[in-house]
């Protein structure tokens, strides 16, 4: 297993932390007036895949879609993505014109359509400030059949301009009686930079266990080319092409193997961020190995959940499919999968 007692309780400090910054480095100087005429005074928190996330005294934490603002003003520095896939390092600035804003930047002032700004996020100088993420847990257990299992994954993103690194871990174990019979578990972390045009670069390790399908231990690089394909105020559909390369160990004292893989993946998000909050997101990647002959793996995730109780907690579905047409053990099974029940707390 790649998480252990230390982990959680990293992940409880930075929870502690985003709780005290929040209430350090929430500035409320920002002013969006609505479409009606009502204006609102806060703290503009992010603008992404169509929500606005806006923080104000006595209402807290607000979300509201993005075509109900006419206007924006604020003198912070933002991160802007258009839907052409430009990126705005500027401030906004209102507009007599209804639905369009005036990005600020210090050489000048660009006049945009709201419909044609994607993202939105504050640069900020303090360091937990750029960061978000999501801590998920789930379990289930049968008397029956005295057989439990445990999940636990999440992520942990830090941005900066263009460009954010991201953390994410996965474990599922399954016990029967007092002994753990199999996990799945996988690690990894990533660095994305944003390009022109809808494009992206990444590069990523990951570190992999799967008893399941023979895998003691999967190290892997890889290297992507990202396109979004669409990228609207309800959906985001992305893919990427690239090249991997792993290290694998497989039990019963398996000779360790080293390839070199292409690999293909597709990401698609489905968002409906006012309330009630709802989540879809699903990615399937395709691995055909060029160093051993007719291999190729396949892993298949999909996710939907909900929010309750507030802004910051959800409840949801995770399905996960890995398949291998070649295991480094003959005694492997070629494929695993697994439901499970998680709830989600979302550091800011």
């Amino acid at each position: 297993m790649f998480l252990n007692k230390s982990i959680l309780y990293i992940l409880t400090l930075l929870i502690w932390i985003n709780f005290g910054a929040e209430k350090v480095y929430s500035q409320k100087i920002d002013t969006i007036i609505h479409i009606n005429g009502n204006v609102l005074k806060g703290d503009f928190k992010k603008l992404m895949y169509g929500v606005v996330t806006w923080k104000m005294d006595g209402m807290g934490t607000i979300s509201f879609e993005e075509p109900k603002i006419g206007t924006i003003i604020s003198k912070k520095k933002f991160e802007v993505k258009m839907d052409d896939g430009k990126y705005y390092f500027a401030s906004f600035d209102s507009s007599a014109t209804a639905r369009k804003v005036y990005l600020t930047m210090p050489d000048k002032s660009l006049l945009v359509n709201m419909d044609d700004i994607v993202q939105v996020y504050p640069i900020k100088n303090n360091f937990f400030s750029r960061m978000t993420g999501n801590f998920s847990l789930g379990a289930n257990y049968s008397k029956g059949s005295n057989v439990a299992t445990i999940s636990f994954s999440g992520n942990l993103d830090y941005r900066k301009r263009t460009s954010y690194f991201n953390l994410t871990w996965d474990t599922n174990d399954t016990y029967q009686g007092d002994s753990l019979s199999a996990s799945k578990s996988d690690l990894a972390f990533g660095w994305q930079r944003s390009l022109s045009k809808g494009w992206s670069t990444d590069l990523s390790i990951s570190a992999t266990q799967n008893t399941e399908l023979g895998t003691k231990l999967r190290l892997g690089i890889n290297l992507l080319g990202i396109k979004d394909l669409i990228y609207n105020d309800w959906n985001r559909l992305y893919t990427g092409a690239g090249a991997n390369i792993s290290q694998e160990t497989g039990y019963n004292d398996v000779e360790v193997t080293n390839d070199l893989a292409g690999i293909f993946v597709v990401y698609w998000k489905i968002y409906h961020l006012t309330n009630p909050k709802i989540w879809l997101d699903a990615n399937i990647s395709y691995l055909p190995y060029l160093t051993s002959d007719g291999r190729y793996r396949v892993n298949f995730n999909f996710n939907p959940s909900v929010s309750i109780f507030s802004n910051n907690f959800k409840v949801g579905l995770v399905f996960y499919y890995n398949y291998d047409s070649q295991p480094t053990s003959d005694e492997a099974e070629n494929d695993d999968y697994g439901l499970n029940l998680q709830f989600t707390y979302k550091l800011h």
